[in-house]
């Protein structure tokens, strides 16, 4: 089964001074080599954004490129925001990417590798699954 990867995860392997013994980035490692780790085009502008060095920009790019954006669909955003909303009617904020995974990650059936607490909280109250790094259940 494939795994939807948040920006968080990414963001911590990609950093190699932080990434060296997290159980997450071993898992994101093994679910690359497993051609299971699974993006969607806006964590890849969350990786992709703020990044002065334009030498830097580049070479992110291009380690990010192998991964194919999941398609993402009117449908998507739309129920994104009904997830925002119902969250929110419960008291619980979240980022409309956040939302966005959530959405996507349940139309497809797939869970989501995230070190945010906050789908912790989501998962409570809407459908979706999360995935842990093996070794951590």
């Amino acid at each position: 089964m494939n795994i939807l990867v948040d920006t968080c995860v990414w963001s911590l392997a990609l950093r190699a001074k932080t990434a060296a013994g997290v159980p997450y980035v071993g898992e994101l490692k093994e679910l690359i080599q497993e051609a299971r780790a699974c993006i969607i085009g806006p964590i890849r502008q969350e990786l992709l954004s703020g990044i002065r060095d334009a030498a830097q920009f580049k070479s992110l790019r291009e380690r990010l490129r192998p991964f194919p954006d999941m398609e993402t669909s009117a449908e998507d955003f739309e129920r994104a925001a009904e997830l925002f909303n119902l969250c929110r009617s419960r008291g619980i904020q979240g980022a409309n990417t956040d939302f966005l995974i959530c959405a996507v990650a349940a139309r497809h059936g797939l869970p989501v590798l995230t070190l945010d607490a906050d789908f912790e909280l989501y998962a409570r109250h809407i459908p979706i699954k999360l995935h842990q790094p093996r070794g951590l259940h």
